[in-house]
């Protein structure tokens, strides 16, 4: 073996075995603060822990960029995600969405369900963020809606409450956040966009709003949301969908 090969070879291994400890240190780390993602046992789940953990410790309370209202994108892109639930979601719509509920229970004080009317006498927040999705196109819209912190306080979350897991009408999409995620002033219920109601295509009459992380953690068609210590029992016990699926859980932007 010549010199040059054998100290690439030496230099490389050794460059392997500090990433292996960085990420070990990381590990032990994140467990001390309580920061291991639920996909942390996944073949990508150290650095996604590595990840989860410096993003929660060093931007726990940074704020997604809000944009000027010339900037609404004129043609928001449109990946719909059909409802499979026939007729029964037409005759909603067709009323209106009145009778649309969102039922909020788990670890919490006061299980409610609410109507778009209740969520919205709680209170409003709206944003002008960009929706960002992992296959690489992306759009601005304004985005209107009562914030998932205040739906927390009406419901009185427990405090072992660790996650809040949320469902869309269509069962096979589903997903969950954490405490600091879900309480962030930004994290909305939104029931309105650009000025009008949140139209059908776009997740309406309820979607939640996560513009801290990538498009697919911003699930339509909410109908409940429950407060829970663990992930375990839901899905393959990774998080949400999204995992299950080949992504990560928590992805942040």
């Amino acid at each position: 073996m010549s010199p040059i090969s054998r100290r690439k070879l030496i230099t490389g291994g050794a460059v392997t075995a500090a990433g292996v400890a960085g990420l070990a240190a990381a590990d032990r780390i994140a467990s001390r603060y309580g920061l291991i993602p639920p996909d942390h046992g996944t073949l990508y789940g150290a650095g996604e822990t590595l990840n989860y953990g410096f993003q929660r410790l060093l931007a726990r309370h940074a704020m997604a960029r809000e944009f000027p209202r010339s900037m609404i994108s004129k043609t928001p892109f449109l990946n719909e995600v059909s409802p499979h639930h026939g007729n029964d979601f037409q005759q909603q719509q067709a009323e209106g969405f009145r009778n649309w509920k969102l039922q909020v229970d788990g670890l919490v004080a006061r299980p409610t369900s609410f109507s778009v009317a209740d969520l919205q006498a709680l209170g409003r927040g709206s944003q002008i963020t960009e929706v960002m999705c992992e296959e690489g196109w992306s759009y601005i819209a304004e985005w209107i809606g009562t914030p998932l912190s205040a739906v927390m306080r009406e419901v009185g979350v427990l405090p072992q409450a660790r996650y809040m897991a949320y469902f869309g009408i269509d069962k096979e999409w589903w997903d969950s956040l954490d405490m600091s995620e879900a309480r962030h002033p930004q994290t909305l219920l939104t029931w309105g966009m650009n000025d009008g109601d949140l139209p059908v295509g776009f997740g309406g009459p309820l979607r939640l709003r996560v513009p801290r992380q990538l498009g697919y953690k911003s699930i339509k068609y909410v109908v409940r949301m429950t407060a829970v210590e663990s992930m375990q029992k839901y899905g393959k016990g990774l998080g949400s969908a999204a995992p299950e699926g080949g992504y990560t859980w928590y992805a942040g932007i």
